[in-house]
C-alpha cells in the first residue's frame, strides 16, 4: 500500500519521541516552544543536537543529509574548518570590544571587491541590513514612502512586515493590492507608508508613482522572491525597476539577504546584471554567525559620514562574526566554490525534473545558484497570489516522507527553498535523488486520490420543512 501524509507522520513521531518531549517542555517557557515563529511546524519541530559538514543529528541520534542549512545560511555547510580555525584563533583575543579593529575594513574591502558598492555598514542580521537601507534611501531622497512587493519578506521591522504574508481574502484588487499587516502591533502610520505592488509587474510600480509623486524614496525587492519558493523574475524586470526607479528619482534596494552569497560570488547583481542603489547582505556570508551588511555608493553612505543618518549597535563588527565572515569570503566562497555548487544545484535540479516527470507529480523544480525548489503547483507561479494555490498537503508529504528517510530537502514550510552547501557531494546529491525517486510515486498517487475524491458528487442537501430548520451535515 502506498504511503500517505498520515502514516508519514506517524513514522516522524515514533522515529523523534525526545524531540516531542523536548518541544513539550519548551512550550513552558518558549512562545510556540521555539525561539522564531518560522521553526514551528506540527506535530513538532526537530530537536537538533550537533551538525557537521552536510549532516546534522537530531537528540533522538537520526542523522539526515541537510539541505535546510539554517533556512540558506550556512552555504559553507556546518562547522567548516575554514571558518572553525578562524573563530578559534580569534576568541583567544576578544570577542567584543565596541571599538574599531583591522578585520573591519578588510571585510569591507571582500565586499566591495563582489559588488557595485564603494563603502560598507555591518550590522547583526538581515531585519536590520533592511531596516537602515530603507532609512537611508529616504534620507538620501526626503521621502517617506516606500514600495515593497506582495508575498516578499525584508525581515521583522515594522515597515516591512506588510503583505507577507495576506490571505486571500484580503490582498485586494491585483493591480492596486492592499496593504495587510503581518500581525497586530503595526501603526495605521507606519502601514500608510508602506506600498505594494506584485512582483513582476512593471505596470503596478508606475501607477504608483503616479498616485504619489514625489513622495516614493525607494522600491525594496528580493531579486528572486524567496518567500514563496524560487519566484523567478520576468526577463527585464529588474532592468524595468532600474529604469522607472531612477526615473523618478528614488532609490532600488536589493534585498540580497538570501541571494548575495547564494547566486553567485557578486549576488544578484552580478548574476541578473544590474547595479541597485543599496544592497543588503546577511545569512551565508557569516559563515553559521550573526553578520549582515548595507553597502551602497560612496554619495548614499557619506549621509552616515555626514551625520544625516544614524547607525549604531554594541553588537556590530564583533571580531568573532568578523573572522567568520572573512574567512567564508577569502577562503570558503571562492570562483571555484561556485563552480562546483553550481554543479551539484543543476544534478540536483535536472535530477528532480526527471522524477517528477516519470512519476507523473503535479509539480515543477527550479534552481539558481546554490538555491532550488520543488513547487506542488501545475505551472510556474508568476506572483505571490499564484503561490496561494500550492498544494500545501503534497508538500507536507514530500517532506516528512523525505526526512522520515534521511533527508532533510529543505527547510519545513512551502515557501522555502533548498540550499547545496560547499560541504555536500556528488553522493549526497545522489541519494536525495534516490529517496525523491522512492516517494514521488506515492506523493503523486495523493495528489490523483484528492483529485478524484474532489470530483465526485455528493448527495443533494436534505430539504428542509417548517419543522426542521436545522443545516444538513456537511459531507
Amino acid at each position: 500500500m502506498l504511503d500517505t501524509l498520515q502514516s508519514e507522520l506517524e513514522t516522524y513521531e515514533r522515529r523523534t519521541p525526545a524531540s516531542r518531549a523536548a518541544h513539550a517542555k519548551a512550550a513552558a517557557r518558549l512562545p510556540l516552544g521555539v525561539a522564531s515563529n518560522y521553526r514551528s511546524y506540527q506535530p513538532y519541530p526537530l530537536h537538533v543536537r550537533d551538525g557537521n559538514g552536510a549532516r546534522i543529528r537530531d537528540i533522538d541520534g537520526n542523522e539526515y543529509i541537510d539541505f535546510n542549512m539554517c533556512f540558506g545560511a550556512l552555504m559553507a555547510g556546518h562547522c567548516h574548518p575554514a571558518v572553525m580555525h578562524a573563530v578559534a584563533a580569534t576568541l583567544q583575543t576578544g570577542t567584543m570590544f565596541g571599538m574599531p579593529h583591522d578585520a573591519e575594513n578588510a571585510l569591507a574591502e571582500e565586499i566591495c571587491a563582489r559588488f557595485p558598492v564603494d563603502m560598507v555598514r555591518f550590522s547583526n542580521s538581515g531585519t536590520e541590513s533592511t531596516m537602515h537601507a530603507m532609512r537611508l534611501a529616504r534620507a538620501a531622497t526626503g521621502r517617506e514612502r516606500i514600495i515593497k512587493m506582495e508575498g516578499g519578506y525584508h525581515g521583522l521591522h515594522d515597515a516591512v512586515l506588510v503583505s507577507v504574508k495576506p490571505k486571500a481574502g484580503e490582498v485586494g484588487d491585483p493591480a492596486r493590492p492592499t496593504a495587510v499587516p503581518g500581525g497586530e502591533g503595526i501603526t495605521k502610520a507606519t502601514l500608510s507608508n508602506t506600498l505594494i505592488a506584485q512582483f513582476n509587474d512593471l505596470a503596478a510600480i508606475e501607477r504608483l508613482f503616479a498616485a504619489y509623486p514625489g513622495e516614493i524614496a525607494a522600491v525594496i525587492v528580493e531579486p528572486i522572491l524567496m518567500n514563496v519558493g524560487i519566484l523567478m523574475p520576468d526577463a527585464g524586470y529588474h532592468q524595468g525597476l532600474r529604469e522607472i526607479t531612477r526615473k523618478h528619482g528614488a532609490l532600488l534596494i536589493f534585498d540580497e539577504v538570501k541571494t548575495g552569497a547564494k547566486l553567485a560570488r557578486g549576488g544578484a547583481c552580478e548574476y541578473f546584471g544590474i547595479e541597485p542603489d543599496i544592497i543588503c547582505l546577511a545569512k551565508s556570508i557569516g559563515g553559521g554567525f550573526s553578520l549582515a551588511a548595507f553597502a551602497a555608493r560612496r554619495a548614499i553612505m557619506n549621509l552616515i559620514t555626514d551625520h544625516r543618518v544614524f547607525h549604531g549597535g554594541t553588537y556590530n563588527t564583533n571580531p568573532v562574526a568578523m573572522a567568520a565572515g572573512l574567512a567564508t569570503l577569502r577562503e570558503v566562497l571562492t570562483p571555484a566554490a561556485y563552480e562546483r555548487v553550481t554543479r551539484l544545484n543543476t544534478k540536483l535540479v535536472d535530477g528532480y525534473r526527471d522524477i517528477i516527470k516519470k512519476s507523473e507529480l503535479e509539480a515543477y523544480v527550479l534552481g539558481a545558484g546554490a538555491n532550488g525548489a520543488l513547487m506542488f503547483a501545475p505551472k510556474p507561479i508568476r506572483n505571490y497570489r499564484d503561490w496561494l494555490d500550492i498544494d500545501s498537503e503534497s508538500w507536507r508529504h514530500y517532506w516528512f516522507a523525505m526526512t522520515n528517510r534521511g533527508v532533510i530537502p529543505q527547510p519545513y514550510w512551502w515557501d522555502e527553498q533548498w540550499t547545496v552547501s560547499v560541504a555536500h557531494t556528488d553522493a549526497d546529491i545522489d541519494r536525495h535523488l534516490e529517496l525523491f525517486a522512492e516517494i514521488a510515486p506515492a506523493v503523486a498517487a495523493g495528489q490523483r486520490d484528492r483529485r478524484v475524491r474532489a470530483a465526485a458528487p455528493t448527495e443533494p442537501p436534505k430539504a428542509t420543512t417548517q419543522h426542521d430548520r436545522s443545516a444538513p451535515a456537511a459531507r
